[in-house]
């Protein structure tokens, strides 16, 4: 019989590294009502080069921490029918990367979204969180915490 490997506790905000896309300590909010998990970008469009469409966009965004101005590419996408909280229908591009957290490494899907408004330039949704993580709303900064602890 398999054990089930036990699950970690993660409050209810945290930072994340996306090691794929060179970014380290960006902050994020756990939302356990989203299936997949966001990821704030700007420039988003797809280019045609050599006969490969690609999924180009930037992650740079000062407000967020984040200071990469590299554009970024990617041949394997998706274009999603996502549902905001207010009910509105919108389509996005979805990617998949991998995100670690509390030393594991996971790959997910994100949408990708404008988030400049928000506070936190990725949400964390139930797909990445399942199998892996429990939520306790009255902490927060965990992995960060223990990230410095080292």
């Amino acid at each position: 019989m398999k054990k089930k490997k036990a699950k970690i506790i993660i409050g209810s905000t945290d930072v994340v590294d996306l090691p794929e896309l060179e970014l380290e300590n960006i902050p994020c909010k756990i939302d356990t009502g989203a299936y997949t998990s966001a990821l704030h970008c700007t420039r988003v469009r797809i280019i045609e080069k050599d006969d490969q469409t690609y999924l180009s966009f930037r992650l740079y965004d000062p407000k967020f921490g984040i200071h990469n101005k590299k554009e970024y590419r990617f041949k394997d996408f998706k274009e999603k029918r996502v549902r905001s909280s207010n009910g509105e229908v919108d389509y996005r591009y979805t990617i998949t990367t991998t995100v670690v957290l509390f030393d594991q490494k996971i790959k997910t899907a994100f949408t990708l979204s404008f988030r400049e408004k928000m506070k936190y330039p990725i949400l964390l949704g139930k797909r990445l969180l399942k199998n892996h993580f429990i939520v306790d709303v009255s902490q927060d900064d965990l992995n960060l915490k223990q990230k410095n602890k080292k």
